[in-house]
């Protein structure tokens, strides 16, 4: 007596996807589209709906598809919502596609993590025959292994950024970069830096977190014994060079997701709490593919697939008309100032999240994404 209930409650889902779709559809839209190799299911949804981060709606639509992550090349995908056309699949030649491309993000999520202290880590004090830097095939010592037995394998990182948030309620926004030396401690010159760091306002200063730079693989060789107060690793992998005080954490079986589902953020956060706060590889500036920090994370509601919108800060602009054009703006008060609206920028996937940090891939955009822009729900109007 159950399975008619489950059947209508079933087509009653259906209809209900389908005319979300239809509300999120396009004027322009074909009834099919054949996948093609280099699509994400974000390029897909960019071509057809209002709002390209509501990409699942496509699939809710076609309930024949069970996994929306297994799209290939060649499939057929229908897109008409009242006279549906059914799907065909291509040929099963080829990786399936995913929301994002893996190639732009690989590296984020294998090779950086963020964690809230470098103090207490396992670090390497010594390498071998003193050597200034260590590499492929030779041993480094390491300090706070007392435990490790041989054959146990670490992954060797290297903190290389400590993000902070610091309250800027009597003065104004503040980018700075907070490099570190091989202690872990801050300093202002590193040349093997990629990323650019921000501090972003709030109601008191915080610690955000370290982040850590994947350098290479070790493995345990020798334990501490008698008169030997390290541990001895030797270096499995070609990598990075190792270099004293790098630190050691266990090696992780894919600590990560590789596969993302888009959706708006969980809650929504007060005003100049979610920023930008670094762009890799440049000093402030990025834009579709590049990869962003951001200033909030699991602790705010933000998992793997939120999407925000970026934002440029509107300025506050001296109202010339009243004060006229001699008199310097650091002079003229609020009375005499017009705050303009904020600019939107593009829109930012999240694909790796941490307590307080995470990483974001930028989707979409209008103008360059910017070190310090607000981020905001994907559809916020302004």
């Amino acid at each position: 007596m159950f399975k008619p209930i489950r059947a209508v409650f079933a087509a009653a889902l259906f209809t209900i996807a389908t005319y979300g779709l239809a509300a999120e559809m396009r004027g322009d839209h074909p009834d099919t589209y054949v996948v093609k190799r280099g699509d994400t299911l974000w390029d897909i949804a960019g071509k057809f709906l209002q709002k390209p981060w509501l990409w699942p709606e496509i699939w809710q639509a076609n309930p024949q598809i069970s996994n929306p992550h297994l799209i290939y090349p060649g499939d057929v995908i229908s897109l008409a919502y009242l006279n549906r056309v059914g799907v065909e699949p291509g040929p099963r030649e080829e990786a399936p596609i995913n929301a994002i491309p893996l190639a732009d993000v690989e590296a984020f999520l294998k090779d950086l993590s963020v964690v809230d202290s470098v103090e207490g880590m396992p670090y390497v004090v010594g390498l071998e025959e003193d050597r200034l830097r260590g590499a492929q095939g030779q041993a480094i010592y390491a300090a706070g292994l007392d435990s490790a037995q041989p054959g146990e394998r670490y992954t060797v990182v290297r903190p290389m950024q400590r993000y902070t948030r610091l309250d800027r309620t009597n003065c104004c926004d503040l980018f700075h970069s907070d490099d570190l030396d091989f202690r872990g401690k801050r300093h202002h010159i590193d040349f093997e830096n990629a990323w650019t760091n921000a501090v972003t306002p709030d109601n008191g200063s915080e610690l955000l977190g370290y982040e850590l730079v994947k350098l290479t693989n070790a493995t345990v060789s020798r334990g501490v014994v008698d008169g030997v107060e390290v541990v001895t690793l030797v270096v499995d992998d070609a990598g990075r060079e190792i270099r004293v005080g790098d630190r050691l954490v266990p090696v992780q079986a894919q600590p990560y997701d590789l596969q993302f589902f888009p959706h708006a953020p969980a809650q929504t956060l007060e005003y100049g709490r979610a920023r930008i706060l670094a762009v890799a590889d440049t000093l402030k500036h990025g834009g579709r593919r590049d990869v962003v920090a951001l200033s909030v994370g699991a602790r705010d509601g933000v998992d793997n697939g939120t999407v925000f919108s970026s934002w440029r800060e509107g300025s506050n602009a001296v109202d010339r008309v009243k004060v006229g054009d001699d008199r310097s703006e650091y002079l003229v008060g609020d009375a005499s100032r017009a705050r303009l609206p904020d600019e939107f920028a593009g829109h930012i996937m999240v694909f790796r999240t941490f307590d307080k940090v995470s990483y974001g891939l930028v989707m979409d955009g209008i103008r360059p994404i910017k070190v310090g822009h607000h981020l905001k729900h994907p559809d916020a109007a302004y």
